[in-house]
């Protein structure tokens, strides 16, 4: 058995126990690629929660703006209209790949799969699924729903924002939105499908999980020049 990776002394680990503000949390995600970038500050991981919202991303379409029950943010990553929300565990990025590779690709597909190795420890069976953006399993219908989505955007080789994993969000306030323009599959989520619904256990496996993710971010060095990406 392959003894696990130590966590990296390059990477500041950061939890909030209350929700924060949205825009408060942009200026913040700004303000450390900025200091990143130019060896001012650690690489980050930031886990949080928000009051409910939604986002727009750069590929929104305004006619899935539903029901615009919640404020509406333009997020500036990648990607379409997602929702935010109490009981769903959202992870901001700040990495460096400048001295990572440089391959965006390669950054979100392996930031996949720690999502989904981290919800295999918690027994939840999640998946890439081709042609379709998120992580995915089936819920208890046997249907295929998504339970993680992911969005991002790289300035100057560093990264922005991230992903969340629906822990134990109210799924109702979902149809005010087409989750990512997806609107043929439901939404689910860790409780609802019977599993530990704790932000401690999943942080837990997360950070478990984290420097092997990180590790495999050095093996591209495909230089591809790409600005942003959503999933």
């Amino acid at each position: 058995m392959t003894a696990p990776l130590p966590f990296p002394d390059s990477v500041e680990w950061r939890t909030e126990t209350a929700p924060v503000d949205y825009p408060t949390a942009l200026a913040e995600m700004e303000a450390r690629a900025a200091a990143i970038y130019v060896g001012g500050a650690r690489e980050r991981v930031w886990l949080l929660e928000h009051a409910p919202l939604y986002t727009a991303g750069t590929s929104a379409d305004p006619a899935e703006l539903i029901d615009a029950r919640f404020p509406v943010y333009d997020a500036g990553r990648g990607g379409r209209y997602t929702y935010h929300g109490p009981g769903q565990r959202i992870g901001y990025l700040n990495i460096n790949l400048g001295e990572r590779g440089k391959d965006v690709r390669n950054f979100v597909h392996h930031l996949e799969g720690w999502m989904i190795a981290a919800l295999g420890d918690l027994d939840i069976a999640a998946r890439r699924a081709d042609g379709r953006i998120g992580i995915w399993t089936d819920d208890r219908d046997g249907r295929e729903a998504k339970i993680g989505a992911l969005g991002i955007r790289v300035r100057r080789w560093v990264t922005l924002h991230g992903f969340a994993i629906n822990v134990d969000p109210d799924l109702s306030h979902f149809t005010g939105i087409v989750p990512c323009g997806i609107s043929d599959y439901p939404v689910t989520s860790i409780a609802a499908l019977g599993g530990d619904a704790s932000m401690v256990v999943l942080d837990a496996a997360l950070k478990a999980h984290f420097p092997a993710f990180l590790n495999r971010l050095s093996r591209c060095g495909t230089g591809l020049e790409q600005c942003e990406a959503g999933r």
